[in-house]
């Protein structure tokens, strides 16, 4: 082995004769290359070299030679260069670890003509190369000069090069020597580069190649130097800053005087030490602080440390403000705060109780289900009211990144904690009560999973060292109180409804939104459209301010108001305006009614208005809503029932229609009708055509006819198991030619061997029949317990319920079969229709 340590020219080298025919042993160097009249270090270390060099007689004239590839560690002849260097050998001294240290002198250029030995060593026979003297012109002259000249610079300017080079260099008259000695001398030459200009015989070439490379170098070197004088310049800056602002530092200190840096440090210590944190995550803090304090206030990372050190010093990490849960205010704040909700109100203070007797109890979640307008998220305030809580509230509807909840790292421009801890920050208390609102319609995108970062959040047995993304620290959610809200539950992940104690809110009756408006809509309406003659609202001012004012409870104007809402108004409102399970849209009516009086009051009227509904169809217009009038106007033709549906707004009535023409016994069925709803139809038909005679029909009754079946509303996807005894129904009135009893509505799940199954949401559709104007419900015998829990007296007054276990019950109801039946039935049609009119 054999590596270059330094390269010194000997002037006074003499030229060796030309030795064409003669064998030399041959020296490969790696990543070395010696050029004519060049001394050079050499230290050998393989074997075959040792051997070469201890072979060595009188005749100490070797051949150096440069690897191709350094790897090589037993190079054969095929892994040299052709072109390589005559050298002698002057002196050889022996190193402690058996290599050898040898000095060489390159004398000429040789091409290898051929290898005559390669065991114990190579040797080989060579032919002199030529140089190609360069002709004297003042152009020559030039090109000599200007690498003298690049050489003479880029050694001036290094470091690592003897300034004894440019002394040698410039007593080198010969342009062939002077661009060998250059090329020999420069360290950032590759290997490569060097071995081309070594194979270069012509000297004008040569030195041309030599002076792109000088050229190129001295290019680097400038631009290294630039670099180098700007980061020194800045260095020399930010040092004579750093002193400067230490030696301010000390002058302050002596005057009792510091600057807003500092002060705003301090300010951050004292929070951080009064913030009640645990020691683990007060030692991150204290170090992230102790960090910024050194920190330039210019640099970019100060605002995003000092950003992250005050979210964990606002935090209330230990700050609480719940006391004793007082149940009968409780209960006192539920009555006045909603009217009605008997068994949701039980259940709150259930909760509250187990609450008040075990105040560390783990969940459940409270999650209030139901259609919109009901009073969820109001119910919430209540509880965070009752409390003595502050509320807050986070709306997750349409939430599709993951970050909202759990936050940015910190990694990310912009970085936040999630929604979670940002509200903490708002209401300053461990303990509030949350209310995660429209918990059923998160998204999911590729940004994640909102819903899977809730189960953390909302598990009892995880949310004590809930760690959002942003802090990166462990903070206690397991005194906060969660509620959520959704308006059904089939969109909810089931592990996240696993977590959630379920608590239905269906819809109201005709008299309760009445009761609702009286104590609520009607007086909140009037303060906000200003038709109070003393515009003076007084409020329960029970429990602290919360994050958002609690707004349920009863408002009560002082004075004489503009206007006067009598019941039988409200009533009709209610009843030929709106169609919902709740009182959101009822309010909005009311609301329309004081906006167009206070437009008259603001035109110069001063006498009090008394709403009558000549009144509400000049505001509001005509009758919206005929529903019970539409009932008995359409079910007087065969073939035309009633059922009852659930939606995610609540219960609905359903118009099933049955018509008949001639054909081959065909079925259509139209609606945007889902895949349940056409096997209902199917079994329906498959029902009444194997107890045809039972029904006093023909056993080919369907053989010359075509049945079509049809839901209103098309542009509505209808499905769900609940129509079968509807779709029975409305077939065996057709085929028979018996309207169906008016008023009457039904739903239940159809068999094929005529069983009426159960389904769900009983209460809804019970609801839904009633603010129709439906008199007569037939339900499945199986819900009679649902039934009897869930429905109050008040809400079944008025209203006959019928049990069937099998269609045949049904049918009795549906259709009658006297004729003192018909009489009265058809009274009853009449009665209502005349009403309407």
């Amino acid at each position: 082995m054999a590596n270059e340590f330094v390269s010194v020219i000997k002037p006074t080298a003499t030229k060796a004769s030309n030795g064409e025919g003669h064998s030399y042993p041959v020296l490969p160097v790696r990543e070395t290359v010696l050029f004519p009249h060049a001394v050079l270090p050499l230290t050998v270390g393989r074997a075959s070299s040792i051997q070469l060099i201890q072979s060595l007689g009188e005749e100490k004239t070797i051949l150096v030679v440069a690897q191709k590839d350094a790897r090589q560690d037993q190079p054969e002849g095929g892994d040299l260069y052709e072109i390589g260097t005559r050298a002698t050998v002057h002196k050889v001294v022996k190193m402690p670890n058996q290599s050898l240290f040898v000095f060489t002198e390159g004398t000429e250029r040789v091409r290898i003509t051929g290898f005559t030995q390669t065991e114990p060593f190579m040797t080989a026979q060579c032919e002199l190369i030529d140089e190609l003297e360069t002709e004297e012109s003042p152009e020559a002259e030039a090109l000599q000069r200007n690498v003298l000249g690049q050489f003479q610079t880029i050694v001036t300017a290094s470091s690592t090069l003897s300034d004894d080079l440019q002394t040698i260099a410039i007593n080198i008259d010969d342009p062939s020597r002077l661009a060998d000695f250059i090329a020999s001398s420069l360290p950032f030459l590759s290997t490569t580069d060097k071995q081309e200009l070594l194979e270069t015989p012509d000297v004008k070439t040569r030195l041309e190649k030599l002076n792109n490379s000088l050229a190129k170098e001295l290019e680097v070197q400038q631009l290294r130097n630039k670099i180098q004088s700007e980061v020194q310049d800045s260095v020399q800056q930010s040092q004579r800053d750093y002193y400067l602002r230490e030696q301010m530092k000390a002058i302050q200190k002596e005057l009792g005087d510091q600057d807003d840096t500092q002060k705003d440090i301090a300010d951050l210590k004292e929070k951080i030490e009064a913030a009640g944190m645990t020691e683990e995550v007060k030692k991150d803090a204290l170090k992230e602080l102790g960090r910024l304090s050194r920190m330039n206030p210019a640099a970019a990372d100060y605002s995003l440390t000092r950003n992250y050190v005050e979210w964990l010093a606002v935090l209330p990490w230990s700050k609480g403000s719940a006391g004793e849960v007082d149940i009968k205010k409780a209960g006192e704040i539920l009555d006045e705060d909603h009217y009605g909700l008997k068994k949701v109100k039980d259940r709150i203070l259930d909760y509250l109780s187990v609450r008040r007797l075990k105040p560390d109890m783990k969940g459940p979640i409270l999650c209030f289900v139901g259609p919109p307008g009901v009073g969820k998220t109001s119910l919430g305030r209540s509880i965070a009211r009752s409390l003595g809580r502050k509320f807050s509230r986070i709306s997750l509807g349409g939430m599709h990144d993951e970050a909202e909840i759990r936050g940015h790292r910190r990694t990310y421009i912009g970085a936040l904690p999630g929604q979670i801890i940002q509200h903490l920050k708002r209401v300053e208390v461990n303990d509030p009560v949350f209310m995660l609102d429209e918990i059923d319609k998160l998204g999911r995108d590729f940004r994640g999973d909102p819903a899977s970062a809730l189960l953390e959040t909302l598990d009892p047995e995880q949310n004590n060292t809930f760690r959002d993304n942003y802090l990166d620290q462990p903070f206690d959610l397991s005194k906060v109180l969660f509620i959520c809200t959704a308006n059904q539950l089939d969109t909810i992940p089931a592990p996240l409804l696993d977590r959630m104690e379920i608590i239905e809110l269906t819809g109201y009756t005709e008299e309760e939104k009445v009761n609702i408006a009286e104590r609520y809509l009607v007086p909140r309406q009037i303060k906000e459209n200003g038709l109070a003659l003393e515009d003076k609202a007084k409020k329960s001012a029970d429990g602290p301010k919360a994050d958002a004012v609690p707004e349920p409870q009863a408002t009560k104007i002082e004075g004489e108001p503009r206007i006067v809402f009598p019941r039988e108004s409200l009533g009709f409102i209610a009843r030929h305006y709106t169609r919902e399970a709740g009182v959101r849209r009822l309010e909005q009516l009311i609301g329309t009614v004081c906006r167009k009086l206070a437009r008259k009051v603001a035109e110069g009227r001063t006498e009090q208005l008394v709403v009558t509904p000549e009144v509400i169809h000049e505001m509001l217009g005509g009758i919206k809503v005929r529903v019970d009038t539409e009932i008995a106007e359409r079910t007087k033709r065969p073939g035309v029932a009633v059922g009852l549906a659930w939606t995610p707004a609540g219960g609905d009535i359903l118009f099933i229609e049955a018509n008949k023409m001639k054909g081959k016994g065909g079925i259509n069925m139209t609606g945007q009708l889902g895949d349940v709803m056409k096997e209902s139809v199917q079994a329906a038909l498959t029902w009444v055509r194997s107890n045809a005679t039972s029904l006093g029909l023909d056993e080919d009754v369907l053989k010359d006819i075509d049945l079509h079946v049809h839901v209103p509303a098309g542009a509505i996807p209808k499905d769900g198991p609940s129509a079968g005894v509807t779709m029975a129904t409305a077939i065996v009135s057709l085929l028979t030619g018996k309207p169906i009893r008016p008023l009457l509505a039904m739903t239940g799940e159809i068999t094929l061997s005529g069983n009426v199954l159960p389904v769900g949401g009983i209460k809804e559709k019970f609801l839904a029949a009633k603010r129709a104007g439906v008199r007569d419900v037939i339900l499945p015998i199986d819900v009679k317990t649902n039934v009897e829990e869930d429905l109050t007296a008040d809400q079944i007054d008025g209203m006959t319920i019928h049990y069937a276990s099998r269609i045949e019950d049904v049918l009795a109801v549906a259709l009658p079969k006297t004729v003192e039946d018909i009489v009265v039935d058809e009274e009853v049609r009449e009665e209502v229709l005349a009403a309407a009119e």
